[in-house]
């Protein structure tokens, strides 16, 4: 017979979370590349396959060695407890590990000034996907140690000239934090969260 107190509760909580999204129907691709190769991942947008609207972000392997990773989105101002939530939809037609795969993994970033400071990794998801086609990659992560910063990651594994496809990137934090993705982050570099819900974009 209580049920008000539990949805104010509900609705408060939501009120202190800020989500930022990314669907690439514009020309913006990544935030930024890790790995070998010049560059580690060829990136662009394309028209099929699309998981919404008419483009979705591909992630050609171009690196001989290792993982090549593309940087998403990048959350600063971050506390201990804070969490951070990042989903994208992948298109995935290899079931398993076989490339070409991926995961979303994040590390963490405690210089809010530069994009490619590291300061550990911070895990992920390890699911490689269903290899049916689209399916959902959604991980949460829980600010420990003092961390500040946050970068969300592709990371790829496949062979070079292997493809993955990747759309409609969800990203939620606190409120008081900062979500660059590849969509806010030329035009409204350096503005809080804040600024960017009060913004024209």
């Amino acid at each position: 017979m209580r049920p008000l107190p539990c949805t104010l509760f509900i609705l408060v909580a939501a009120a202190y979370a800020a989500t930022a999204t990314c669907d690439w129907e514009g020309t913006e691709t990544v935030l930024g590349l890790y790995g070998t190769g010049t560059p580690p991942i060829i990136v662009s947008l394309v028209s099929d396959p699309v998981h919404g609207g008419s483009q979705a972000l591909s992630l050609e392997d171009n690196s001989p060695t290792g993982t090549p990773q593309a940087y998403v989105a990048w959350i600063v101002g971050l506390s201990d407890g804070d969490e951070v939530t990042a989903s994208f939809w992948r298109y995935d037609i290899t079931p398993g590990t076989t490339p070409p795969s991926c995961r979303i993994w994040g590390h963490w970033n405690d210089n809010p000034d530069d994009l490619f400071a590291h300061n550990g990794s911070a895990g992920g998801n390890d699911s490689y996907g269903a290899g049916a086609g689209w399916d959902l990659a959604e991980y949460t992560w829980t600010v420990t140690g003092g961390h500040t910063g946050l970068v969300v990651e592709i990371r790829t594994y496949s062979e070079p000239g292997d493809t993955v496809f990747i759309d409609d990137l969800t990203v939620t934090a606190p409120d008081d934090a900062t979500i660059w993705t590849p969509e806010n982050y030329l035009s409204l570099q350096g503005t809080t969260w804040a600024g960017i819900k009060s913004s024209s974009w």
